[in-house]
């Protein structure tokens, strides 16, 4: 089996790792937080001191982090990934970041010898931890048929989308539908109980019908029970319709809703509540309404 290198071992990092080390594969793992490098040890990883050390012992390395800037000092920095990379590596970039990070990220690598994909997922810190994610790929059609017995370890609807940056394309496209779908739930659930109504039974209603989704029924139980325990932070999801509204902007299109729950994130971030759920947009709808 490949050795796979594996560098962000925060929420959605550390259980993905996890599934590939329970799955086989020698792996190599680097983060900045030691915590999760030591746990991870202990189940039989080796640990690596940089990205570096990481690309020089691996066949194909693997990075999930917070955004673009943390990506490219990943490969571009001192002790980088790009300083040892070679010939015949795949670099696999998991995160959600901006495509034009992406395509430089592969042009890059491209000049080293090495193949990459960008390949954000979705499914949250519980399909990250059930290996159900859905994972977006954008690359070659030869690196992606490498790529896949990983991602189905990792993922059960795998999608290559196109070519380089195209996943993180389809992963804009994806935070703002659920990032407009949380913030209508929030709404709905808020005008249930102002109205009167009990808000969980609407949930059960709604769930029966055409209004059903997976973000009603996991997030709206979230609001129903003011638990905003992080599974995706607001933070992250903010950074992520930065990239949807930047990418907009650069093709002349534009988003007009997602501008708006943009805004409505800035607000909550700036109530510091930046390292809650994203389900916590409910707070800010239900301080509109009076309620606190």
């Amino acid at each position: 089996m490949e050795r796979i290198g594996f560098i962000g071992l925060g929420i959605m990092g550390k259980p993905m790792a996890r599934n590939l080390l329970k799955a086989g594969y020698p792996l190599i793992v680097h983060n900045r937080s030691q915590a999760a490098v030591a746990e991870l040890a202990e189940e039989g990883a080796t640990r690596a001191d940089s990205p570096k050390a990481v690309a020089e012992r691996s066949d194909v390395i693997i990075t999930m982090l917070p955004d673009s800037p943390d990506v490219e000092r990943v490969v571009f920095g001192e002790n980088g990934i790009c300083g040892a990379v070679r010939t015949g590596v795949l670099f696999i970039d998991m995160s959600t970041i901006a495509p034009a990070t992406a395509r430089k990220v592969r042009s890059a690598l491209l000049e080293k010898g090495a193949e990459s994909l960008d390949a954000p997922v979705s499914g949250g810190e519980v399909g990250a931890k059930e290996g159900t994610l859905s994972i977006m790929v954008g690359g070659s059609e030869a690196a992606f048929q490498r790529a896949l017995p990983i991602f189905e370890v990792l993922g059960q609807n795998i999608v290559r989308i196109g070519a380089d940056g195209a996943g993180q394309v389809a992963k804009a496209c994806n935070q703002i539908v659920v990032g407009l779908t949380i913030q209508a739930v929030a709404e709905a659930l808020t005008l249930a109980k102002k109205a009167g109504v009990d808000p969980a039974k609407v949930r059960d209603a709604l769930l029966g019908g055409f209004a059903q989704s997976r973000i009603l029924d996991v997030h709206g139980k979230r609001m129903i029970e003011q638990s905003y325990q992080p599974g995706f932070k607001a933070k992250l999801h903010r950074k992520d319709l930065g990239i949807a509204l930047q990418t907009g902007q650069e093709v002349s299109l534009p988003l007009m809703t997602t501008s708006l729950v943009a805004e409505l994130m800035n607000a909550l971030l700036a109530q510091g509540k930046g390292e809650l759920d994203h389900s916590a947009l409910a707070q800010l709808v239900g301080q509109m309404s009076g309620g606190g």
